[in-house]
């Protein structure tokens, strides 16, 4: 055989044995870009990379729970940001701390937002419309009571002063036209505390104002427990006619499954008003857009254990009055739009 045939294929086996090599790395290249990608939230904006931190609510309530739940898809969202926790007084509380910019996000009730009107309020902007709050009138099963006007002359727990519940008790008690003050032993407790002392005899009722159900409510409405939830809902007339800041209230029904036990098969008439996600124009746009899109995601998942996220839905999110929405939450709105 002539040797000279030969020579030329060997340089070709060296390119050839290059050319699957290359292949090789690229293809390793391809298969480690896909993984991260998978792995990490990467596609969407950028976002500043600091600690942030989020206003909830009082121990045992639904701001809190909420909060709690949320903080766990924020570590997915917002990779290389450290979300913190803060315990507050309620809606009242929440906003004057994030229009202070103590707090970056927060939770408020729609009512409690247009009555705010300190400084930092032009400032405030809404990512999202989340669930209605109903208003709650616990009483013991064999109490008297009927209605608010039936409580004149007891001890009743209304809600931490800087909370939501304490805004709409007294309200509730100016449009039965009855004062707080006078009326009523007043005592400025929320559910952390309330229901404890509902069942001690320390209280002869109380209000609340959450989701529903609202954890600390079902724990106290068992069988053995014997509690009552009072109607509200004959009050939402007298409520819309003490002025325009009283819009933000609406006419509903407690199902009769929120609490079984304590309703008796029967739906109980009551007030609800809608809960907003906060922040302000100084939120960072890309951030807003990502967190937005979890609060949406997150809704089935948070929604097993707060019944009442399962109501966060795209078609009401956007409907956030009295705030204009931040321009992060527009873009991810716009992104999703059909």
């Amino acid at each position: 055989m002539d040797r000279r045939v030969l020579r030329p294929l060997r340089p070709q086996g060296r390119r050839a044995g290059l050319l699957r090599a290359v292949q090789g790395a690229l293809g390793t290249a391809v298969v480690l870009a896909l993984l991260a990608w998978w792995l990490v939230p990467s596609a969407g904006p950028a976002y500043p990379h600091r600690p942030l931190s989020f206003a909830t609510g009082v121990a045992n309530g639904v701001y809190e729970k909420y909060g709690m739940l949320l903080q766990g898809d924020l570590r997915t969202a917002l990779p290389g940001v450290r979300v913190t926790l803060e315990h507050t007084e309620g809606s009242v509380d929440n906003i004057k701390r994030v229009a202070s910019g103590r707090s970056d996000f927060t939770i408020a009730a729609a009512d409690a937002v247009a009555s705010y009107d300190g400084p930092g309020k032009s400032r405030l902007r809404a990512v999202a419309r989340l669930y209605d709050d109903y208003m709650q009138l616990i009483v013991p099963r064999d109490s008297p009571v009927q209605s608010i006007r039936d409580l004149r002359g007891k001890t009743v727990g209304i809600g931490q002063e800087g909370s939501g519940v304490s805004l709409i008790t007294h309200r509730l008690f100016q449009a039965a036209g009855m004062d707080i003050d006078k009326d009523v032993t007043a005592e400025p407790v929320g559910i952390d505390q309330a229901p404890a002392m509902l069942l001690d005899g320390k209280l002869d009722a109380f209000f609340w104002s959450g989701g529903l159900p609202t954890a600390a409510v079902t724990a106290m409405a068992t069988p053995l427990a014997r509690i009552r939830l009072v109607q509200l809902g004959d009050q939402v007339a007298s409520l819309h006619a003490m002025g325009p800041e009283m819009a933000y209230y609406r006419q509903a029904a407690m199902p009769a499954d929120a609490y079984p036990s304590a309703q008796q098969g029967k739906a109980v008439p009551t007030v609800a008003v809608p809960n907003l996600l906060i922040t302000t124009d100084r939120a960072d746009a890309g951030l807003v857009e990502r967190l937005t899109r979890a609060v949406i995601d997150s809704r089935d998942t948070i929604g097993t254990v707060v019944h009442a996220a399962q109501l966060v839905d795209l078609r009401t999110a956007v409907f956030t009055d009295p705030l204009p929405l931040h321009q992060g939450a527009v873009r991810y709105y716009r992104s999703v739009k059909p």
